[in-house]
């Protein structure tokens, strides 16, 4: 991707190599040795390092292509990769949801300087086992791009993709944009035509996780948030168009009428996903850079929920304002999955709205399990604070909403295939309570202590000082 100097271009990285430069300069990419093990080991390390570095492994299991994993090790880095400071994330993020960029196609890219039409993923590609008992190699965070088989409108989203056999993957589409597209092809007769892009910019993998309308293409998200349209190609073998300077491109279709078995997986609520019959993509083609880079997220580690957490954070909290201008800020908390448990904040002026907030959160995205409205004087990226809130604030008989037999996650292994219960607690203070009843407590001036001229320099020499006196 091109950046141009423009009011609304940004300091992000040109791509995921400008990106590995970027975390290398400040210390944050680990590089491990040559040879590790594709099948567990890999994941092991990625894992223990998830929230202090990216790393980079080199030759594993002796293939030729490097793997990297933990892109993302905490909202800040979120936010370096598309140019902006962390407070900053969900406005960039808001303002690329409403004024997306349109793809610009170009008629070649790095993306396909090499091409396998003989295709043998395993052999082609360094695909690793993650969690202990998943069913094999995953391909965990590859693009899979769809166009609507009837207004050619594409779609980006990432899915579990278990690699099968030579040319086959079994891919768990769950009831979104991707699984309608595939219907419509169904309808029509037809298999779905689609790419796996593997090693694309951070902006890329951020918007795909974008909750947005049908046929609003995330790559435009994308192109927003970097302020520069995304350079596409065409696929060889079809019509899906890809990011032109991404490293790896499998090429397929999703395949009518065909299931077969995929699972377990490990997946972001740390459980596993069961094995089931699931679609199929039929692989034709495999197109990549010359020296291309993998991508893996580890499933269920911190990437994988940081990486979904963002940018649903962004879209709720745009979701919610058309209703609801009083609503401050929002969180999808670590302890949640970063996709199950909503915190919102308000400057609430009524009683009764911190309920209407949570029946509209709950209609935004099916995966909201449980929402906790807060006032705006609780810091939502704190679960302390969020606690202290239930507890100073809520009772489960006034404040307490349920909804019984709603759709959820199928992920969730508390539900019935996905229909189970919504839990709202409302822990913000009544509008009309007395003055001191719910204003928190504070220490006049602690925030302009100076701790340098505050405290003696020298602590043990003033404790035997101390000591030394009282003897006296």
């Amino acid at each position: 991707m091109r950046m141009q100097n423009s009011a609304k271009s940004t300091n992000a990285p040109a791509d995921l190599r400008a990106w590995l430069a970027y975390l290398a300069e400040r210390g944050k990419l680990a590089i491990a040795r040559e040879g590790i093990a594709l099948t567990d080991e890999l994941a092991a390390i990625a894992k223990r390092l998830e929230r202090d570095s990216a790393v980079l492994f080199p030759r594993p299991d002796g293939h030729e292509i490097p793997v990297i994993a933990n892109l993302f090790a905490g909202r800040d880095w979120v936010a370096d990769s598309i140019g902006v400071t962390e407070d900053q994330l969900l406005p960039r993020f808001l303002a690329a949801a409403s004024n997306p960029l349109p793809t610009r196609e170009v008629p070649d890219g790095p993306v396909q300087e090499v091409v396998h039409d003989d295709v043998d993923l395993l052999r082609q590609l360094p695909v690793p086992k993650h969690n202990e008992r998943d069913s094999g190699p995953y391909i965990t965070a590859g693009l899979l791009i769809a166009r609507n088989p009837r207004t050619g409108v594409q779609n980006v989203s990432i899915h579990r993709c278990q690699v099968s056999s030579r040319n086959r993957i079994g891919v768990l589409l769950l009831p979104r944009h991707t699984f309608s597209y595939y219907r419509l092809a169904e309808e029509l007769g037809q298999a779905l035509e689609i790419a796996i892009v593997i090693g694309a910019h951070p902006a890329l993998l951020l918007a795909s996780q974008a909750i947005a309308a049908l046929d609003e293409d995330e790559m435009a998200i994308a192109g927003a948030l970097l302020g520069s349209p995304v350079d596409v190609v065409k696929c060889r073998t079809n019509s899906v168009r890809v990011p032109a300077h991404a490293e790896i491109v499998i090429e397929g279709r999703i395949l009518q009428g065909v299931r077969e078995p995929e699972g377990p997986f490990g997946e972001f609520p740390q459980y596993y996903g069961p094995r089931a019959n699931r679609e199929v993509i039929e692989v034709d083609a495999i197109t990549h850079r010359a020296a291309p880079i993998f991508h893996t997220i580890v499933g269920g580690g911190f990437e994988h929920l940081i990486l979904g957490g963002v940018p649903r954070e962004a879209t709720l909290l745009q979701h919610l304002r058309r209703s609801f201008p009083s609503v401050l800020d929002v969180r999808l908390t670590r302890g949640g999955t970063c996709r199950y448990h909503l915190a919102i904040k308000m400057d609430k002026t009524n009683d009764g709205e911190p309920k209407n907030v949570m029946m509209c959160a709950f209609g935004a995205h099916y995966d909201i399990k449980q929402v906790v409205v807060v006032d705006k004087d609780v810091d939502i990226s704190s679960s302390e604070e969020i606690e202290w809130a239930v507890a100073t604030r809520f009772q489960a008989d006034r404040d307490l909403m349920v909804v019984a037999g709603a759709l959820g996650s199928k992920l969730d292994p508390t539900t019935d295939d996905g229909i189970g219960a919504k839990m709202g607690l409302d822990a913000t203070a009544p509008v009309r309570a007395s003055e001191l009843a719910f204003k928190r407590i504070r220490v006049k001036g602690e925030e302009d202590v100076d701790l340098t001229t505050a405290l003696q320099a020298d602590p043990g020499a003033a404790v035997a000082r101390l000591l030394a006196e009282a003897r006296m």
